[in-house]
């Protein structure tokens, strides 16, 4: 991003459920953040598939893809990512043919190779031991059905074919970067949870990168966790949300987001707090000088296309406000 070209930001949202919340008031929320995030000007809004997880109410993804495109206008939806082998091909290109074909020129497809569960979900899901190791090859047969239907082509996503619904592949190491990068497909790092290899893995797509038709250059994007408030200081309370949560992650609890607290001394082991510092590596937190300083220097260090920002917040009108000062500070 040179200094005079415009950031590109966009929303990540898990339809995460507060502690005391319902799944309801979380699906409400989720198109009340899409709706102010349109209006504030970023370009995309995505949505996760986990399973099992009590505080995430993403698990039907492409049903909560069009709740949310339903009720936006003009901003891109769609999902970061859809667990490819969690699923047939076919299906998903017909469930996202489906949302392009009501929302035109709207819809995204990002994929990972996660079960976005743990393995006895897995299980439930009829994904088998080395699901992950067809990614390639289910990803070839998902851009098969979505791409033109071929005279005597006997089996077709209807509807689905010929929608060419753009593919993001996403991941958290350098297996999907240098698969995004063979296949000429956009690459999202999911830096607002591994951030770990993120320098290693964007390196290693934009060395690789094959020219497609439709991307004639490598695009990264980053997921990131990001937390903006008045000032330092309240940032830095509200993060403990995000911190809890985490925690509770680690231990195997249900992930409802909790209120904040004045310190996390004493709720954690000095392990656990090192694992959860680890998952947040990436974080930026702060007032609005604060954040946006650090994400103008994490696009200088990167050289990433567009940021996909994670805020995790107990109140809903302390995410709208993060992502509205983001907005002020960067989508001026």
């Amino acid at each position: 991003m040179t200094a005079n070209s415009a950031m590109v930001l966009s929303v990540l949202d898990l339809a995460g459920v507060r502690a005391g919340g319902t799944v309801a008031e979380s699906f409400r929320n989720t198109l009340t953040l899409a709706q102010a995030a349109e209006r504030w000007g970023y370009r995309r809004f995505w949505l996760a598939e986990h399973h099992n997880m009590a505080g995430i109410a993403s698990a039907a993804t492409a049903v909560l893809i069009g709740y949310v495109a339903g009720g936006t206008k003009t901003m891109r939806i769609g999902s970061g990512g859809i667990m490819l082998p969690n699923h047939a091909p076919l299906v998903i290109a017909e469930q996202f043919g489906t949302l392009e074909t009501l929302y035109p020129g709207r819809i995204d497809l990002g994929l990972g190779r996660a079960a976005g569960s743990d393995q006895f979900t897995a299980q439930a899901l009829g994904r088998g031991p080395g699901a992950g190791d067809r990614f390639p090859e289910l990803v070839k047969e998902l851009l098969h059905y979505l791409g033109p239907v071929k005279p005597g082509q006997r089996i077709q996503a209807v509807p689905g074919g010929g929608t060419n619904v753009p593919v993001w592949l996403l991941g958290s190491s350098t297996f999907s970067a240098h698969l995004a990068a063979t296949m000429g497909l956009p690459f999202a790092f999911a830096g607002q949870f591994a951030p770990q290899m993120m320098l290693e893995a964007v390196g290693l797509y934009r060395e690789y990168f094959q020219p497609s038709a439709t991307w004639p250059e490598p695009y990264v994007m980053i997921g990131l966790p990001v937390l903006a408030a008045d000032t330092d200081a309240q940032a830095d309370h509200l993060a403990t949300s995000a911190r809890q949560r985490i925690l509770r992650l680690i231990r195997g609890q249900p992930l409802f987001t909790p209120p904040p607290v004045a310190s996390m001394d004493g709720l954690w082991t000095p392990a656990e707090q090192q694992t959860v510092e680890a998952h947040l590596g990436a974080a930026v937190i702060g007032g609005p000088a604060t954040v946006a300083r650090k994400l103008r220097e994490f696009i200088r260090t990167t050289g990433a296309n567009e940021l996909i920002l994670h805020t995790d917040c107990y109140q809903l009108a302390d995410r709208l406000h993060s992502y509205e000062i983001v907005a002020g500070e960067l989508l001026k």
